[in-house]
């Protein structure tokens, strides 16, 4: 991927973590997907005082994507608060994974530029994907 597109969505990512709205935990998370379509959505944490309602970044970028009509991740860039890189939790690692490749890239970024690449592959191996559902059918 091109340093020019990483740019533009660790931008994305960025602005968004600017408006998180984390009360609670005071912890800014900003995401943006790049679709297949070159288009970016962006998103942030939105935590609530039912705490188990909140949604991560990644959800919200991810939410936005599918309203948009877009069905496919080519890239993700996940925006930390601090000097420490911000890996996606295991509920977004799924929701990652069901509009994303094995191969699609995750990008990790700091403020400080600190950077990390991994795929999806590597941050969520043997994940549950829709043919898994479909060969059950198949069986029934």
């Amino acid at each position: 991927m091109e340093n020019k597109r990483i740019t533009q969505l660790t931008e994305s990512a960025q602005t968004a973590r600017k408006n998180a709205h984390a009360p609670y935990s005071g912890f800014h998370v900003g995401a943006a997907v790049l679709t297949t379509e070159e288009s970016i959505f962006a998103g942030c944490n939105v935590e609530n005082a039912a705490y188990p309602l909140g949604q991560c970044a990644e959800a919200t970028a991810i939410g936005a994507m599918v309203a948009s009509g877009a069905t496919k991740i080519e890239a993700i860039v996940i925006s930390s608060p601090n000097d420490d890189l911000c890996f996606p939790c295991g509920g977004c690692r799924q929701k990652i994974a069901e509009f994303a490749d094995d191969d699609t890239p995750v990008i990790l970024v700091t403020d400080c530029g600190k950077q990390e690449t991994y795929t999806v592959g590597e941050l969520l191996p043997h994940a549950f994907r829709f043919s898994h559902l479909s060969a059950n059918k198949e069986k029934a």
